[in-house]
């Protein structure tokens, strides 16, 4: 599974992972998409899309 988000491009971001011991070493978070059906250009598409982006979807349909 892509984890890109097609509405927004939000994809893997990296940071530290730190320990008790405060020993860094990287590692990294994927984004939460969701694979939804959404509308474009009037034809229903299956997309990945993450979270922030349902929410920003959800408030403008209602």
């Amino acid at each position: 599974m892509s984890k890109v988000c097609s509405i927004c491009g939000k994809g893997p971001m990296s940071g530290n992972k730190v320990s008790h011991s405060n020993i860094k070493t990287r590692r990294s978070w994927g984004a939460n998409v969701q694979k939804v059906d959404i509308v474009v250009n009037g034809k229903v598409k299956n997309a990945y899309v993450c979270t922030r982006c349902l929410r920003t979807m959800k408030k403008q349909d209602a």
